[in-house]
């Protein structure tokens, strides 16, 4: 497992394709990989090949999102290391909330997040900062409206750290 480098947004975007395909997750342009890249970690098999990734992005002082996170290789624990490790550095930015929106309920139950209630985490000061954002990872934190169609049937789930 490493940081992602600029030479993994090809094999970031093969892994996703599948899922985007399926409307599982939402497909992004090259250049959004490129933006968020320093948020991204890869999982490599023995030949160096990559087989995972997961990408945490902050989005407040005490909150933070747990964002395409793919493996190629379901089972083998890959997706239980990327996420130790997303939330291992989660937790050295000092961020003390994960969030996540996802179809794999079990998989991030099982690593102690809960379904989230339908009432904001954040105080009405922060929900309104949140609100100026143009990401729609954000968008879907909030549950606004506007992202409702690219997330029917996700689960909002969240962890304390």
């Amino acid at each position: 497992m490493r940081p992602a480098r600029t030479s993994d947004v090809a094999e970031i975007r093969r892994l996703v394709a599948p899922l985007a395909d399926r409307r599982v997750l939402l497909e992004k342009e090259a250049v959004a990989y490129f933006e968020s890249l320093q948020q991204f970690r890869v999982a490599e098999d023995d030949d160096g090949t990559v087989v995972g990734c997961g990408a945490l992005h902050v989005m407040w002082e005490d909150i933070a999102e747990v964002r395409t996170l793919v493996t190629s290789v379901p089972g083998t624990g890959v997706g239980h290391a990327l996420l130790g490790q997303l939330l291992d550095d989660a937790r050295a930015v000092g961020v003390q909330r994960v969030f996540c929106l996802t179809f794999e309920v079990e998989f991030f139950v099982r690593h102690g997040f809960e379904v989230m209630a339908n009432q904001s985490v954040v105080d009405p000061e922060v929900y309104s900062e949140l609100l100026r954002s143009t990401d729609e990872g954000v968008a879907e934190f909030l549950d606004l409206a506007r992202v409702k169609p690219n997330t029917l049937g996700n689960t909002r789930m969240i962890k304390i750290l």
